[in-house]
């Protein structure tokens, strides 16, 4: 099993969601988050005052699956959040030792 963690602009989360709907993801964690890596922020004006706004709003979406299904998600994760400009983000992923699912008991894939 693994968990892919991808960081991603926040207005292409719901063509990143659709598209892994389509696939038959159903179950994925949103969380916004701000950060920032090669981008290094951006300055802005406000009120006539220059500031440089260091963390950049991202939204991080998280999905546990089995092995055979990572590399679906990846591709489909890199084609909707794609936009060809700096700060579209990053995926992670990791291997996933156990899953529980706590109203069954269920364990590992079936828990998916």
């Amino acid at each position: 099993m693994k968990l892919i963690s991808a960081i991603i602009k926040p207005f292409k989360l719901d063509e990143v969601r659709e598209a892994l709907s389509e696939i038959g993801v159903n179950g994925i964690t949103i969380t916004e988050v701000k950060g920032f890596g090669r981008q290094k922020g951006h300055t802005e004006m406000y009120r006539g005052a220059e500031y440089v706004v260091d963390f950049l709003p991202k939204i991080k979406i998280e999905i546990a699956c089995s092995d055979e299904m990572a590399n679906s998600i990846i591709e489909v994760i890199i084609k909707a959040a794609n936009t060809g400009k700096i700060g579209d983000g990053k995926i992670f992923v990791t291997p996933l030792e156990q899953v529980i699912r706590i109203r069954t008991g269920e364990f590992d894939e079936s828990a998916l």
